[in-house]
């Protein structure tokens, strides 16, 4: 390691251990309780004009710049006398937005700041929320709230030890009824527990629900990658022989289903199955939803990778039989922002739906490959499942 490379990372690490990212008032009863004291405050300001000052106090840093998705690429912060380091955005729409400093090229997420995204291969992004004039779909509201499982499995397609995050709405515990199920599925930087710090699905679907917007129904959240899940530590990775063919490896069929349907009371059948995912996830999804429409009757890809070249033989039974495709299809949805870099390949896509007659909802965003659009198309898509 340089000289230069060692100096940055030891400043980086000396701010994420220990630190404050600027100057607190000092704790109050600190010295009376022995505790201690106030928590720092994040390193970062909420205007009431919906700004976002970013703060990072790194005196001996020559450069410190701060990236998310509120702005295209980073930003480069301006020091000020006292050794910090500040960026103002424009007014942001109300949403949830990740953000990581990078201080003389070391990438480090904010040590004041517990919420954090999680991520499969390193530390997840801090997360902030810039609320609007009234609450939004994912904003932790006065509303019946469900619960999260963390759950251990061993999958057999994988032959490793993974986890399932699953989501079951108010009322489960106490009922007896059985629910539909919505699998829904991380990116390529993702885990199975992404969509729950970071993607608020579970605030998402509580609130639908008490609104009256979207079915009580219990989401499935696995992980998508082959091979152990990643919080058990590294592992190999081994593609399954069956699956060699398929970029992002899965063992949604059989294994996730059939643990899940085992231990939860999950209504049968494929009018009470869908399927959901971003990204990676969203390839995962059109993969398994349309090759397998006995197990899955509404398919939702929000911002998905899509192989074109492949197409033909990835969907080859869906193109085969149109008219009975769309006879057991009962939602499909497509979302894409217009600023995303995947937006050609999957308008490229929807035109070869259309060639082949497979009926689906094309819906395109403004915005980019980012969370905030991912929670909204989660927000349209699941009131209309299971109607």
């Amino acid at each position: 390691m340089g000289s230069d490379m060692r100096k940055a990372f030891v400043l980086a690490l000396s701010i994420a251990i220990s630190s404050p990212l600027w100057a607190q008032a000092p704790s109050r009863g600190a010295a009376k309780s022995g505790g201690r004291g106030a928590p720092a405050e994040p390193g970062y300001q909420v205007s009431t004009d919906r700004k976002v000052t970013f703060r990072l106090r790194a005196p001996e840093a020559t450069t410190v710049t701060i990236s998310g998705d509120f702005a295209t690429g980073p930003q480069t912060m301006t020091k000020g006398a006292d050794g910090t380091w500040t960026f103002t955005t424009a007014p942001l729409r109300a949403a949830i937005y990740n953000y990581r400093f990078t201080v003389d090229g070391v990438a480090t997420s904010d040590p004041n700041n517990p919420m954090l995204g999680t991520a499969d291969r390193g530390n997840g992004s801090s997360l902030l929320e810039v609320k609007g004039d009234k609450p939004s779909p994912w904003s932790i509201q006065s509303v019946p709230h469900g619960n999260i499982h963390i759950n251990t499995y061993v999958s057999k397609t994988m032959n490793a030890t993974r986890y399932i995050y699953v989501y079951t709405p108010p009322g489960y515990e106490t009922s007896t009824a059985r629910y539909p199920a919505l699998y829904l599925m991380h990116g390529a930087g993702g885990s199975e527990s992404s969509w729950v710090t970071a993607g608020r699905a579970n605030l998402i679907l509580d609130n639908l629900i008490a609104e009256g917007r979207a079915k009580p129904m219990i989401i499935v959240m696995p992980y998508g990658r082959a091979g152990q899940s990643t919080t058990f530590g590294p592992a190999p990775v081994v593609v399954p022989a069956d699956q060699k063919n398929l970029t992002f490896p899965n063992d949604v069929v059989p294994d996730v289903i059939q643990f899940v349907e085992k231990n939860y009371r999950i209504a049968a059948g494929a009018d009470n199955r869908a399927i959901a995912g971003l990204s990676m996830g969203g390839n995962q999804t059109l993969i398994i939803g349309l090759n397998h429409l006995d197990l899955f009757h509404y398919v939702g890809a929000f911002s998905p990778v899509i192989m074109n070249a492949n197409a033909d033989q990835d969907f080859k039974s869906l193109f085969a039989d149109a008219a009975g495709a769309n006879k057991k299809l009962k939602v499909f949805h497509i979302y894409i922002g217009k600023d995303d870099t995947l937006y050609m390949s999957n308008v490229s896509f929807h035109q070869l739906l259309d060639q082949h007659q497979i009926k689906h909802v094309f819906t395109e965003t403004e915005g980019a490959h980012v969370w905030w659009n991912w929670r909204d198309y989660l927000v349209d898509y699941a009131p209309r499942l299971f109607r």
